[in-house]
């Protein structure tokens, strides 16, 4: 089956990207997937090790999403094919980049709630306990998000 043009003419393939463009673009989205997978580590056991993994996931997207990018603008601008792997990277890049950013923004807003409610369930050996300290994290989180609503 040919492909064709808007104006029926059959299409030309363009020749393949180049080895450096290929290895680019599986960068990307090596770095697009990891950005993502790393924000699934970030759990509350241990705080000061999130922040970091948050971080170092936003970093890595934001490199997927520059590798993805210029790929593809390096691939238009030579003539041949865009490489498989950098729209997949620029878009894993920004969902990682994005929700990077909303876990750093609802670190920021809720560290104090988060380190209480950490080091509760440090010291929590009971279920009824634990219990107790979700309880106390969800009423302190809306009355946070009360007192951010009120804009005071």
């Amino acid at each position: 089956m040919t492909r064709t043009t808007n104006r029926g003419l059959p299409a030309q393939a363009l020749p393949p990207p180049s080895t450096e463009l290929r290895q680019r673009a599986l960068a990307a989205f090596t770095l697009g997937a990891l950005s993502m997978l790393a924000l699934a580590f970030v759990h509350s056991g241990n705080l000061h090790r999130a922040v970091y993994v948050i971080a170092m996931s936003g970093v890595f997207a934001a490199i997927a999403i520059w590798l993805g990018i210029s790929t593809r603008r390096h691939a238009r601008r030579d003539g041949t094919a865009r490489p498989r792997g950098a729209f997949s990277g620029i878009l894993f890049g920004a969902f990682g980049l994005t929700l990077s950013l909303l876990m750093a923004l609802a670190f920021v807003l809720f560290w104090h709630q988060l380190m209480t409610y950490s080091s509760c369930l440090d010291q929590a050996n009971t279920v009824a306990v634990t219990q107790a300290c979700h309880d106390q994290f969800t009423s302190t989180v809306n009355a946070r998000i009360s007192f951010l609503q009120s804009g005071r």
